[in-house]
């Protein structure tokens, strides 16, 4: 394969992947080599969606399209190149918010399943954000107990997923002005199921055929899913397994251990994950440990099940979703449990070369050659048990093959939203006017949200690195999730000494004054509803307007790879933020839908879309927006401090 620098910035993943060459191992690096994207699908110029095609609609090349070619260039249905285009991208945003809200349906039902004292193991953690749910979600508190009120709450919101009518109930959490626009724009999503349903009745061979009431729709999904079913994850995932607060942590494959039994749990429900790390430090599965000549337990994460054990645990970061074959190469993982989403179906095959035993836990996600040890949430010790118990026994067939390389680095982790606004403001006074304030004095330049996944068809890391040191460099202050995160906080920006060696002058004073690193890490991807609810409290503190679109912020996805990326992305768009993505583009084969999403959009939603696969460009993208929307609210120059003396301050009364 080509030289592994050129795949990656990261200097553990880079000493794996020549590793894995020189053991014989095919990764996604070799697989990215060597299987090219489709040039026709790539841009959503290709229709499979019946037994007629695929059809095949390719934008002409070096020429101007006429017309008349233009009306030729159809499916056999007759579906234009833009119909085409804008269903297979709404189906994309059906899967994404089907993930999303099908995680957030698990987590409800193991919610109100603990609040009728069926699932042993488990407790309400958070009785604040409890109660505080229920006042937002009209539920009687009174004398009544935790469990009684936790009982409405779970029933509310699993009706949210089958409901028909109304609106999804966290719509209410958004700006005034930003309901009303969904309400206007006829994108208020009413139940989470109905919206992916919709889609996919609509994107069915001879259903809706016009290119703007199909992305109409995905902006919809989108709104259930992030305002939804992603929201919905969050919130009691923070009531049953407790709020992040700030937390220190490590990352890199150099967080594994040469003598201890290395178990990596990898995924993205933390439901099993908050078990096991009870589990691992139980006496006697410690005593089984080093019975087998190990000790002790090493938990170590992979993907958005990392960053919800981390937050809450301190348990490290292995590493993002490009480094979970590579975690295996190191030939010291004794076991991988999985459950849901980016699990690759490699990792059996990898494991077989070395002696990591892979272990599938949801009926949702079975992969052939791993070990199926299906979870139960209503015994969820045992199956947390068996699957460490599993792990500790295979700790003696490690073979010689143990290359675990140096790199780790450290990060605080846990800003969910309720931190940032203690953060801010104390106990008494927490707010985000602080943050308003020193957004409108100039000393930060706005906010961004970059997120998003790896993607093996640009060079693993770096483009995220390369954005976000830029975007602090401006005095733009970050907030990430996910694989994202994980890059981030791998390259060390996510410490607070970070301010001072790559922020600008401004947001490093501010960073310093309040003890934060100028790049936030705010959880999972689910959690980027936790960037919804700061964007709204931004509004609301007051200052920066009165809608989300009237921040200085933007968002962005730049090795994005996921359909639930595009989702994210869409729901951001829909809430009213500028939101740019890299690697490639899924509606390129249609200027039509093309102009819709990265034009149109802003005067609809006041959020639009952009692609720019270079990261640099794609920065000042969002600072030129950033700066776009300072200068709407008149904050673009300094403005000169005056002292009032008492004649000045007399005649303000007067007025």
């Amino acid at each position: 394969m080509a030289d592994a620098e050129t795949k990656s910035i990261d200097k553990a993943s880079i000493r794996m992947i020549e590793k894995a060459a020189s053991d014989g191992v095919n990764t996604v690096f070799d697989r990215a080599e060597a299987t090219k994207p489709c040039p026709i699908g790539m841009v959503g110029s290709c229709c499979k969606n019946c037994g007629m095609g695929p059809c095949r609609v390719p934008l002409p090349k070096g020429k101007t399209e006429t017309p008349e070619e233009k009306q030729k260039r159809r499916g056999l249905c007759g579906a234009t190149a833009e119909t085409i285009a804008a269903r297979n991208f709404i189906r994309m945003v059906a899967g994404g918010a089907a993930a999303h809200s099908d995680h957030g349906r698990r987590v409800a039902e193991l919610f109100l399943a603990v609040a009728k004292r069926e699932a042993p193991g488990y407790e309400i953690k958070d009785e604040q954000k409890l109660l505080q749910l229920a006042l937002d979600w009209g539920i009687e508190i009174g004398d009544r107990s935790n469990n009684e009120i936790a009982i409405d709450i779970g029933e509310m919101a699993l009706a949210e997923f089958g409901k028909q009518e109304g609106e999804v109930l966290f719509l209410r959490r958004a700006p005034l002005k930003r309901q009303e626009l969904w309400r206007q724009q006829g994108v208020a999503p009413r139940g989470i199921d109905r919206e992916i349903v919709e889609i996919m009745h609509r994107t069915h061979m001879g259903v809706d055929q016009d290119y703007q009431n199909l992305l109409r729709q995905g902006v919809r999904a989108s709104l259930a899913d992030g305002w939804g079913g992603s929201m919905i994850a969050t919130e009691l995932q923070d009531i049953l397994f407790g709020t992040p607060a700030p937390v220190l942590g490590r990352i890199n494959l150099g967080v594994l251990k040469q003598d201890e039994v290395n178990l990596i749990i990898h995924g993205h429900e933390p439901l099993l994950s908050e078990m096991i790390v009870v589990v691992a430090q139980e006496p006697q599965m410690l005593e089984l440990a080093k019975s087998k000549g190990a000790n002790g337990i090493n938990l170590a994460g992979i993907c958005c099940t990392a960053n919800e054990i981390l937050m809450r645990h301190g348990i490290p970061l292995a590493g993002n979703m490009l480094q979970q074959e590579l975690a295996l190469v190191t030939g010291a993982v004794d076991a991988m449990v999985v459950d849901v989403q980016c699990i690759m179906q490699s990792l059996p095959d990898i494991a077989q070369c070395y002696h990591t035993k892979i272990i599938t836990t949801s009926p949702k996600a079975k992969i052939p050659g791993a070990i199926h040890m299906e979870f139960d949430e209503h015994n969820a010790i045992e199956s947390a048990r068996t699957i460490v118990r599993t792990a500790i026994e295979n700790f003696p067939n490690r073979g010689n093959s143990i290359d675990i390389p140096d790199e780790q680095s450290d990060l605080v982790a846990g800003f969910s939203h309720e931190t940032i606004n203690y953060l801010l403001g104390g106990i008494f006074r927490a707010s985000y006017r602080p943050l308003n304030d020193n957004i409108i004095n100039g000393r930060i330049r706005g906010v961004a949200g970059v997120v998003g996944c790896n993607n093996p068809r640009v060079k693993h890391d770096d483009a995220h690195l390369t954005m976000v040191k830029e975007l602090i460099k401006n005095d733009v202050l970050v907030l990430q999730t996910g694989c994202s995160a994980m890059a981030c906080a791998k390259a060390g920006l996510m410490t607070p000494e970070a301010a001072a060696k790559y922020a600008g002058e401004g947001l490093a004073s501010v960073c310093e004054a309040v003890g934060i690193p100028p790049v936030l890490h705010l959880g999972s991807c689910v959690d980027n509803s936790r960037i919804l609810m700061a964007v709204t409290a931004m509004v609301k503190d007051g200052g920066l307007g009165d809608d989300i679109s009237d921040l200085p912020a933007a968002g962005a996805a730049p090795e994005w790879m996921s359909e639930k990326a595009i989702s994210i992305g869409q729901y951001f768009v829909g809430s009213g933020v500028f939101t740019v993505f890299g690697v490639n583009w899924p509606t390129l084969g249609s200027d039509e839908v093309t102009k819709l999403l990265f034009q149109d959009f802003e005067a609809m939603y006041g959020g639009m879309w952009a692609f720019e696969p270079d990261p640099i460009k794609a920065a000042h993208l969002m600072i030129e927006h950033i700066d776009k929307k300072r200068k709407a609210l008149g904050i673009d120059k300094a403005r000169e401090r005056v002292l009032y003396d008492m004649t000045m301050r007399r005649e303000l009364e007067a007025v």
